[in-house]
């Protein structure tokens, strides 16, 4: 009896790892099918004109230095022949809620693929996510994402099974080819707690890090519906989709107080803008993808650190590019 029941206890516990397994491998993200990454090619006219948009903010704000600024660009005019420039553009920044449209993406893609269910609360999450800029939302999406969940810190084992789910959006912009990030943790409006501060360290040594050269290919690929097909890139534009001339009381909202702001600044009132931002204390992010009326199409990425009410620098590198661009054939 005694060798029977140890036999079904073996058995049992052979089942929950294998069980614990497939369940980890079920929530693995695809590569999108037909995944064309964006191509881009240095270009020194670019270069040229980014380095004095950046630096013309930089001397103009009064009190930047160069090392708290980055800024990637790229033309999309010509897609097949996508022209970048970058400043800095590799530095790993932290992104606060820029990571967001990285979530976004990794959903589309696990709903593609049908290991996520879309349902009201699910999309209700995601708009709030992109829209508002919710970080309660964000905690439930990557939740859903990872087939994770907040709580008390971890012993070992279960800790290296646990972080090994969280990363997961990490391995598909790695098999996307993405380089120099890391895109596994939640945002939060205070602190992390319990095994959330246990995975982002205790130091804060695996935080989210992003750069704007990562950040811009990928908005890039989103506009280009290269990441999604035609249905979910429109949702994601969508989500994306600012408005910087319509009224409102919040000035640092993310149509008002980023890249919308040198689109009110021009009066450009034609141009159309998809963007996600991101601010923290000591953060004020953007990216954006913009569209004027005199056919300039082009994504860019400004990340700033320690200048988090400066409202005016990043929209003046933004402008500076606009006037710049509208002179490039």
């Amino acid at each position: 009896m005694n060798k029977l029941y140890t036999a079904i206890i073996g058995l049992s516990f052979v089942c929950l790892l294998f069980s614990t397994a497939n369940a980890q491998k079920t929530r693995e993200i695809g590569k999108p099918k037909n995944y064309r990454a964006l191509k881009t090619e240095n270009s020194a006219a670019l270069q040229t004109l980014l380095n004095e948009a950046v630096s013309d903010a930089i001397t103009k704000s009064g009190n930047f230095k160069p090392e708290e600024i980055a800024a990637t660009v790229i033309d999309l005019r010509d897609a097949e022949s996508a022209k970048l420039a970058e400043v800095r553009g590799a530095e790993k920044i932290y992104p606060a809620s820029v990571v967001k449209m990285f979530y976004m993406v990794a959903l589309e893609q696990l709903l593609e693929e049908g290991k996520v269910k879309s349902t009201p609360e699910l999309e209700r999450g995601l708009k709030d996510m992109i829209v508002d800029s919710s970080n309660e939302a964000t905690q439930y999406i990557l939740d859903v994402i990872t087939d994770t969940s907040s709580g008390g810190e971890l012993p070992e084992k279960e800790y290296k099974i646990w972080s090994s789910k969280r990363n997961a959006v990490n391995r598909f912009y790695s098999s996307l080819g993405y380089t120099n990030i890391n895109v596994n943790q939640k945002t939060f409006c205070e602190d992390a707690y319990g095994r959330e501060q246990q995975f982002r360290g205790y130091k804060g040594e695996n935080r989210n890090k992003l750069n704007t050269t990562a950040t811009a290919r990928l908005m890039g690929e989103i506009v280009l519906g290269r990441v999604a097909n035609a249905e979910k890139t429109q949702k994601m534009l969508n989500l994306m989709k600012r408005e910087p001339f319509v009224e409102t009381k919040d000035q640092d909202d993310q149509a008002h107080g980023f890249s919308g702001k040198s689109l009110i600044d021009m009066n450009l009132k034609d141009a159309k803008i998809w963007s996600k931002a991101g601010w923290t204390s000591s953060t004020r992010h953007d990216v954006a993808y913009i569209e004027t009326a005199d056919g300039l199409k082009f994504v860019i990425a400004v990340f700033t650190e320690n200048h988090a009410s400066d409202r005016e620098t990043l929209p003046r590198v933004v402008g500076n590019i606009i006037k710049g661009l509208k002179g490039f054939k």
